[in-house]
């Protein structure tokens, strides 16, 4: 009966009650039988199992397609595609397949008890061909040992192809020859050797180069952005609205040059004209051009630790495109009529040409809105005589109040309320860490946050929505689906252990609503943290796509992004094709955008890659100082092979191996985010306080070694 339902429902899923239902099983002993069949049944891969009780035919056969991921522990996977769930690949099956590789697997015969498991039988595309890692060179050979332990052997390099590389020094790697079945060795020749190793600025650029991108600006297109006219022409004026005697200000972070957005503000009758304005990047960034197809190359700008690595050559990013004060610059704005409320009661987009009257940094901002009375979260002041304090006070002040009430709709409509905050360091002139501290988004950051959300989703909707019957041009949009049910009921789960409740099924908003109760509940509590890292591991990411299908995390229908040019590609689409719909052009080709949104979500993963990546070096470097030396922490991430703790006063956080826990035989509970004892059932839970000693902090792999104190 199982059989025959899932056979002639080949693209269904059922969920226990369905199947109990379709077969009319009633009796509680035929209702276990035919559990324990279906588990039989996708153990044998008969059946795919999606979520904890739900079941569908197994139709991809034996050979799938997909990514290859390699794990310096030997546990390397598969992820087929369309799916989210790894599978087992021996080393002696990997075929010396590498991380990232889109390889074809067949899954292989299930043994009684064991994962499933799968054999990669062809290496389809390479991800990469270049490797950084350190050199060895000896008086016949040379080697490289790649970073990150991710290769299964040394890279040989012939000596004639070190490019003058040395023992120690840091290199760029191509490979010219892969493992085959005559030869297991990888075969490379140096591209670029970095410096020597442990120096900070090469320490920097190899992690880059480790994820394929730039760490150089191209001559050729440096000469070009030179050659670039700089000077707004009378007649260029004459074709924009004129916003230079409106007040506008930008407001930024204090080591930004790259101003990108400003916000003018001033009373219309008894409405509120608020500008966003966005550097006109388009009209000095011609479609083709040399410029362009870097920008395009690039896709986004990288903020490592201590550097910017730009998108743009620096005369255009730092200089012609920033809305620097004081200057004349042309931008593209998205021009509002607000009331009191923050209703917009008109708006309209347009190429204009602005003065910025003051750079404020986040911090004088916030310091300017806290001297009138704001305290971080709270509505606006109304000083008794209306005197507003501080330079732009009273135009300050009333931003921050239309962006409370703009940001208060938004969580109405079940916006999600992720406030995470995020590491910083102080670095000396020598790029090394003084300080370790968490960064929070207050007030001054939220109002601009507001306004440029407001700017995205407004040009979004006017592309987007169209009436029933016509077709909507090509833009391309930033989505977010929908959070994974699995993980949803994963996280409902953990958070019952603490006293709390949450939706998982009803409509989105719904269920956003419910997670935000929930986000507002453990404010404040001490597992805050931990229940909102295990709520963000729910949370799919978000992306670029031709193909809409809004934005779940801000609850909006229509989303882009617009408001970042100077360091985002797909702004720069974005402003293009808004140019274009705005003179009457037809729609633009759906295949090529969604191309380049496809290129741009991929290089901004790796941008955040190498981020995390520069993060986790200074933290190393930064806690090497304090070996020995213990500290209050609390566990941040439980996996197989050990704990994560991150250390309360200044969160880094590092690794207790298992190695460490030498006092029982402990079991990893995946699906309560715990190790459990077997002899003594000692409990190592998500979110306990512990008290850890520095063990270890090895700059080279990245590494953070701590142990329990007892």
């Amino acid at each position: 009966m199982l059989q025959n339902l899932f056979q002639q429902n080949p693209n269904e899923s059922f969920s226990y009650k369905q199947i109990f239902k379709l077969l009319h099983l009633t009796s509680h002993p035929a209702k276990m039988l035919a559990v324990d069949l279906l588990e039989e049944m996708a153990w044998d891969d008969y059946l795919q199992k999606e979520g904890e009780s739900q079941y569908r035919l197994n139709t991809q056969g034996q050979t799938l397609e997909g990514t290859f991921i390699r794990k310096a522990n030997g546990k390397n996977s598969f992820v087929a595609d369309g799916s989210d769930k790894p599978i087992f690949v021996a080393e002696r099956n990997s075929m010396f397949a590498l991380n990232g590789d889109r390889v074809r697997v067949t899954l292989m015969a299930r043994r009684e008890k064991h994962i499933k498991e799968a054999m990669v039988t062809e290496i389809i595309r390479r991800a990469r061909d270049q490797v950084v890692g350190q050199l060895k060179v000896e008086r016949d050979y040379a080697f490289l040992i790649p970073d990150g332990n991710l290769f299964v052997h040394d890279i040989f390099i012939p000596k004639k192809k070190l490019k003058g590389g040395k023992t120690g020094e840091k290199a760029v790697v191509k490979i010219i020859q892969w493992p085959s079945k005559d030869s297991k060795n990888i075969i490379g020749e140096v591209i670029d050797v970095l410096g020597k190793m442990g120096e900070n600025t090469v320490e920097m650029h190899a992690i880059l180069a480790q994820y394929g991108l730039p760490y150089k600006y191209p001559k050729a297109v440096e000469d070009a952005a030179n050659k670039l006219e700089p000077g707004i022409t009378p007649e260029e004026i004459e074709r924009r609205e004129d916003f230079r005697d409106v007040t506008t200000f930008t407001i930024d972070p204090h080591d930004a040059k790259d101003y990108d957005d400003a916000l003018s503000i001033r009373k219309v009758k008894d409405l509120w004209e608020v500008g966003v304005h966005i550097a006109d990047v388009s009209h000095y960034v011609k479609e083709g051009t040399i410029i362009d197809r870097e920008a395009q190359k690039r896709a986004t700008s990288v903020y490592l630790v201590d550097r910017t690595i730009p998108m743009l050559p620096e005369r255009l990013c730092n200089f012609i495109c920033s809305l620097r004060p004081d200057e004349e610059k042309l931008c593209y704005s998205v021009i509002f009529l607000l009331d009191g409320e923050a209703n917009i009661k008109q708006w309209h987009l347009a190429h204009t040409v602005i003065r910025s009257n003051r750079r404020f940094a986040y911090e004088e901002a916030q310091a300017i809105l806290e001297d009138n009375g704001v305290v971080d979260g709270t509505g606006q002041p109304a000083p008794a005589a209306k005197q507003y304090k501080g330079e732009f006070g009273e135009e300050l002040c009333t931003l921050d109040a239309l962006a409370k009430k703009l940001r208060e709709k938004r969580f109405a409509n079940g916006a999600m309320k992720f406030d995470r905050e995020e590491l910083h360091f102080d670095v000396d002139e020598k790029g090394k860490p003084t300080r370790a501290y968490f960064k929070k988004s207050k007030d001054a950051n939220k109002l601009i946050e507001e306004f440029m959300l407001l700017a995205n989703r407004t040009v979004a909707e006017w592309v987007g929505k169209v009436k029933k019957g016509q077709k909507a041009k090509t833009l391309p949009y930033r989505i977010h689906d929908q959070p994974d049910p699995q993980k949803l009921e994963r996280l409902k789960e953990f958070v019952v252990k603490f006293g709390y409740r949450m939706k998982t099924t009803g409509s989105k908003g719904e269920i956003s609503k419910s997670l935000n109760r929930l986000m507002d509940d453990v404010q404040g509590k001490r597992e805050q943290n931990v229940i909102e890292s295990v709520a963000l591991r729910a949370m799919m990411k978000a992306k670029y796509s031709v193909y809409n299908i809004g934005h779940y995390g801000l609850a909006f229908d229509y989303y882009t992004h617009f408001t970042s040019p100077i360091r985002r590609y797909p702004d720069t689409m974005v402003h293009r094709l808004l140019t274009k719909y705005q003179e009457g052009g037809r729609s633009a080709s759906k295949e090529k955008y969604e191309e380049l949104c496809e290129h741009s979500s991929d290089m901004e993963q790796l941008a955040q890659n190498a981020e995390r990546d520069s993060i986790k070096y200074k933290m190393v470097e930064f806690m090497g100082q304090y070996i020995g030396e213990e500290f209050d922490a609390h566990i941040s991430g439980i996996t197989s092979y050990g704990i994560y703790a991150e250390i309360d006063s200044n969160h880094c956080e590092g690794m207790v191996s298992m190695h460490d826990l030498d006092d029982d035989y402990y079991d990893f509970d995946e699906r309560n985010y715990r190790l459990v004892g077997r002899r003594r059932h000692n409990i190592y839970q998500l979110g306990d306080a512990i008290r850890i000693r520095v063990e270890k902090a090895n700059v080279e792999k990245r590494q953070l070694d701590f142990s329990i104190v007892k």
